[in-house]
């Protein structure tokens, strides 16, 4: 007498959703993984690390005002102009304001 094996099915047979279905829906939707670690030692506390992880989509992500790499000059080259012309500007200035005193400095050693 044989029993048959009850050995479970592998991934992707059977199951109603392969991981692509999986990835499109979490992207869709969203998903926030949230969680705290705490150090204590005799109720002083030494170390919190807060970790929060969040897995969307571009689109998702706008909708819920999250944003941060339009403005990241590592990620993003508009950024990294902009702050290119921010810096320019600013350089600029300094440089005039410096040519401006130069020639008070120049007149004030020419007279004895």
């Amino acid at each position: 007498m044989t029993m048959p094996s009850r050995m479970p099915e592998p991934y992707g047979q059977g199951s109603g959703a392969n991981l692509a279905d999986i990835l499109e829906r979490v992207l869709d939707k969203g998903i926030v993984i949230a969680g705290d670690i705490r150090i204590n030692l005799l109720d002083i506390e030494l170390l919190t690390i807060k970790l929060r992880l969040i897995v969307a989509s571009v689109d998702k992500a706008k909708e819920m005002g999250i944003d941060w790499w339009e403005t990241d000059p590592a990620l993003s080259s508009r950024a990294r102009r902009d702050e290119l012309t921010r810096e320019n500007a600013e350089l600029r200035e300094r440089l005039a304001r410096l040519e401006e005193l130069e020639p008070g400095r120049a007149q004030e050693k020419e007279a004895p």
